[in-house]
C-alpha cells in the first residue's frame, strides 16, 4: 500500500491494549499509523495489565492532563496463596504458608476495607521518583526502595468471586491508586499471600472498553474518521 501523506489528524483513539506490550509500544504503533503525527497516552498501563489505554493525537495530545486526572475503574484478580517481588506475575512467585484459608465473608470484609480515602504505599517497581531515579530502576539494582504511603480514593472496590487462592475485585478509584499494591496490601490483612495474576482496565473516565479498538482491527494507516473528535472528546470529558 502507497504511504500517503502526512495528514492533519486531531482526536483520541482508545485501544484495548494487550497482555505483554508496554503503553509507549502502543504510542509508538499508533503514531507509526498516524503518519508520525503527535501522539501520547493517558495513563501507562503495565505489559501485563490490558484494557482501556486512551491515545491523544494531534492537538488532542494538550488534553491528555485532563483525561490523566478522571477516575479509574478496574477488574483484577489476586492469588492470595504467594506473592511476588512486584505483587504481579512478572516476578517469581514465593509461596506463603497459609495455615488457616480465610473465609468468602472475611476476604468480603477485608475488600470492603480498602473503599474510601485510605493510605497506599506504591509498588517498589513503579515509575514513582526517588531523588530524580524511578523507583523501579532503583529496584532492578537490587538495591533497598522506601516508598512512603500516599492518600488515595477508592470510589467503589467489590469482591466479584472468590474460590481460594483466588479473589476478583473490581475497583473504581481516582488518579494514583495502584491495583498491584491492593493485592499485597490485602494479602497483609488477611494474613496470606497476595499478587495479581490479572489487571484490567475497563475504565477511564467516560472512556470505556464499549468503545475500545482492538489492534488487529486498525488500518494500516488512521483517518480522521478512525477518531474520537475533538468535539466529543469535549463531551466525553465535561
Amino acid at each position: 500500500m502507497e504511504q500517503p501523506s502526512k495528514p492533519e489528524l486531531h482526536g483520541v483513539i482508545v485501544i484495548d491494549k494487550p497482555l505483554g506490550p508496554t503503553s509507549m509500544s502502543m504510542v509508538n504503533l499508533i503514531r507509526r499509523k498516524c503518519m508520525k503525527v503527535k501522539t501520547g497516552h493517558a495513563g501507562t498501563l503495565d505489559p501485563l495489565a490490558t484494557g482501556v489505554l486512551v491515545l491523544g493525537v494531534g492537538k488532542m495530545t494538550k488534553r491528555l492532563g485532563q483525561m490523566m486526572e478522571t477516575n479509574k475503574r478496574y477488574k483484577t484478580v489476586i492469588d492470595l496463596s504467594a506473592t511476588t517481588a512486584g505483587h504481579d506475575a512478572e516476578s517469581p512467585r514465593e509461596e506463603v504458608q497459609v495455615d488457616q484459608v480465610p473465609t468468602s465473608s472475611e476476604v468480603e470484609d477485608a475488600v470492603q476495607s480498602f473503599a474510601g480515602e485510605i493510605m497506599q504505599a506504591p509498588p517498589i517497581f513503579s515509575a514513582v521518583k526517588i531523588n530524580g531515579h524511578r523507583a523501579y530502576a532503583i529496584a532492578r539494582k537490587g538495591k533497598d526502595v522506601k516508598l512512603e504511603p500516599r492518600k488515595v480514593t477508592v470510589y467503589s472496590i467489590e469482591m466479584v468471586s472468590y474460590s481460594w487462592p483466588f479473589v476478583t475485585i473490581d475497583i473504581k478509584c481516582a488518579k494514583g491508586f495502584y491495583v498491584r499494591s491492593l493485592a499485597r496490601d490485602l494479602g497483609k490483612k488477611l494474613k496470606v499471600g497476595g499478587y495479581c495474576t490479572e489487571i484490567r482496565r475497563t475504565e477511564v473516565g467516560r472512556f470505556t472498553l464499549e468503545i475500545a479498538k482492538q489492534l488487529e482491527s486498525l488500518p494500516e494507516f488512521l483517518t480522521q474518521e478512525d477518531l474520537i473528535s475533538p468535539a466529543q472528546v469535549s463531551e466525553l470529558l465535561a
